[in-house]
């Protein structure tokens, strides 16, 4: 595995917790997020929980656009800027802002998913998936990534059968997205990179087996988190973003 030790350069950015979830496909990262969440409320906390792609008006509609495959003719290179414009629009318009409001943040995916998607299955060169986090984060770097590591195999039963669980209209199938659908190898290779990036980068990276039940996989979150938290509650109204 080809080494992604990107650099990163913090800014500080009020007195707010930014935590990301980091993983591959159906590693349970949305009920880990809304469990952390509910159990930091419960905790006094002001919390916002925001995803990627998405999370602001503008990202949200790159989002349809980029999990649809629609970009995906156009080269890896033409979605890696997406994504980076989505992500710019999601950091300004609503991470930002809530960290200077004392707010914890919790995002389902973020710079790292660049890394691996676009960086190393995607084999785009560092020096541009640097330059395009550089621009999109400005500054606004996780304190804390939580990786969720599952087997691969694993991650995509679990997806398919989530998939055939849903309601699909007028009785048609769910259809899986553009990243879902590819090669058991590709997310298995997407798997190590994230595992790398966390070897890479201990102080930020913390990695949780998605493999043991959720309430375990819960409890190592909010171990892990609880620490971290500033020694204020944060100010203004528990929010969640468009998901």
């Amino acid at each position: 595995m080809r080494d992604r030790g990107i650099r990163e350069t913090r800014v500080s950015v009020g007195n707010g917790l930014f935590v990301t979830f980091e993983g591959g496909e159906g590693a349970g990262k949305s009920t880990q997020i809304r469990l952390l969440a509910d159990a930091l409320r419960e905790r006094g906390r002001t919390v916002l929980t925001t995803r990627e792609p998405g999370g602001s008006p503008g990202a949200e509609a790159v989002r349809h656009v980029l999990l649809s495959g629609a970009a995906q003719e156009f080269g890896v290179r033409m979605e890696a800027i997406l994504f980076a414009a989505a992500r710019s629009d999601h950091v300004e318009e609503i991470i930002r802002p809530a960290l200077l409001k004392g707010a914890v943040v919790i995002c389902d995916r973020f710079m790292d998913s660049s890394r691996v998607y676009q960086g190393v299955t995607g084999n785009l060169e560092l020096p541009f998936i640097e330059a395009l986090e550089r621009v999109a984060v400005n500054g606004v770097i996780p304190d804390c990534t939580i990786i969720f590591d599952l087997p691969a195999s694993l991650g995509l039963e679990r997806v398919r059968r989530r998939a055939s669980a849903a309601e699909a209209p007028a009785g048609q199938e769910v259809e899986l997205d553009r990243f879902e659908k590819e090669e058991l190898e590709t997310h298995e290779k997407r798997r190590e990179a994230f595992l790398d990036i966390a070897a890479a980068d201990p102080k930020r990276c913390h990695v949780v087996d998605a493999s043991a039940a959720a309430s375990d996989i819960a409890a190592a979150v909010l171990a892990i988190v609880e620490p971290l938290l500033p020694r204020s509650g944060g100010g203004g109204p528990d929010t969640e973003a468009a998901q």
